[in-house]
């Protein structure tokens, strides 16, 4: 499996962790907990990147650390 970046933050809207891998577009997932978010994301960014190979589409090299101004 690649290795992205992963962010998770609580959403009081929601009430849950949500997860997301910046990297690959609209991969997000959520959770009660971060660790069941984090689950779910990696769950989503596998079937991502299937889809993706299926598709044709680019799969971006992970970056690492993504840094914001």
């Amino acid at each position: 499996m690649y290795k992205y970046e992963v962010i998770i933050f609580w959403s009081d809207a929601d009430k849950v962790f949500i997860a997301e891998i910046p990297e690959l577009k609209g991969c997000i997932a959520h959770g009660d907990t971060q660790d069941k978010a984090l689950k779910e994301v990696n769950l989503v960014a596998k079937e991502w990147l299937v889809i993706a190979k299926e598709k044709g589409w680019q799969i971006p090299e992970p970056k690492g650390r993504l840094m914001y101004a």
